[in-house]
């Protein structure tokens, strides 16, 4: 294991999972006893970022905010989704003031934002594009972005696809990738499966870097066998990235997430052996879960 010093500003890749809170991990991950305010503070103890949804579905008050300082390390990255009302009700538009109030509210914790995520809509459409443009403005120059666009007329490789990517390239701002391919590879035998066919967007595979943080969203099948095969691309583009020094987001989902973080470990494990192969790069080990406390861990940073 190499002993350079690893930091925010050198650590490779970051690794993270949908949510930090997650009830079915409380014996594998957590372990027993750990009460629900707790479970970021464990959850950071071994992972890097997270996707944090839950400020799509609202925006937290500022005691929240700080607890979720409190319990986190300056290391530690959030990319937090912007709340659906400027995203998905007023998609991008009239919602100044809505975006100044959710950027001061999460003020505590803008030192730890790896990027702020604009998830749109399918309704989002290329002809829209403008509003975006606009909308991207109203960020402080510092503040890294990441956009996940869904309508399909951003993905068939014509002339809106082009000015898009583009725009972005132009502007360093990421697009956010999903790779669902994983779960509508499963057959809908299961209340979770089924969810997430609804859910999920079913969208090309673009893999493209349009600034120095792409964010990989990759949604898993039920059966951990079957992620490796359909990991296996991107085992070969993260190093290709990592050459070209790129720090990327790698955010593990499954259909009901209850095993979310065996499933990250698993592909982390095989990334930092195609890391090591194919770049000068080293992947540091993660810690431990912390229901495994007792056995040494290695700590991250």
């Amino acid at each position: 294991m190499d002993d350079r010093v690893i930091t925010t500003e050198t650590l490779p890749l970051r690794l993270g999972l949908t949510m930090w809170s997650h009830s079915e991990w409380q014996s594998q991950f957590y372990g027993k006893g750990t009460k629900p305010a707790e479970r970021l503070e464990k959850y950071t103890q071994v992972f890097h970022t997270v996707e944090g949804n839950t400020t799509f579905y609202a925006t937290p008050s500022m005691s929240t905010v700080n607890n979720w300082k409190a319990a986190s390390h300056d290391d530690f990255r959030f990319t937090f989704k912007l709340p659906k009302f400027i995203t998905h009700q007023q998609q991008l538009r009239h919602c100044q003031a809505e975006l100044k109030e959710f950027l001061m509210t999460m003020s505590p914790l803008h030192d730890r934002i790896g990027q702020w995520t604009i998830q749109l809509p399918h309704s989002f459409e290329p002809s829209m594009l403008p509003a975006l443009q606009k909308f991207c403005t109203l960020f402080p120059k510092n503040m890294q972005l990441g956009v996940e666009v869904r309508h399909l007329g951003f993905f068939d490789k014509g002339d809106a696809e082009k000015r898009f990517n583009h725009w972005l390239i132009e502007e360093g701002i990421n697009r956010i990738i999903m790779d669902s391919r994983p779960v509508f590879s499963a057959p809908p035998t299961t209340e979770a499966v089924i969810d997430a066919h609804q859910k999920k967007p079913r969208v090309p595979v673009h893999a493209i870097a349009t600034a120095n943080n792409p964010m990989i969203r990759f949604i898993g099948h039920p059966d951990q066998e079957p992620n490796i095969e359909f990991f296996k691309p991107w085992f070969a583009k993260i190093p290709n990235w990592l050459n070209e020094g790129k720090q990327p987001y790698l955010m593990i989902h499954t259909p009901d997430n209850n095993h979310a973080p065996e499933l990250a470990i698993a592909i982390y494990k095989q990334l930092q052996k195609q890391v090591s192969e194919n770049t000068s790069l080293i992947l540091p080990d993660l810690a431990q879960f912390p229901a495994q406390k007792g056995n040494h861990q290695i700590s991250m940073f």
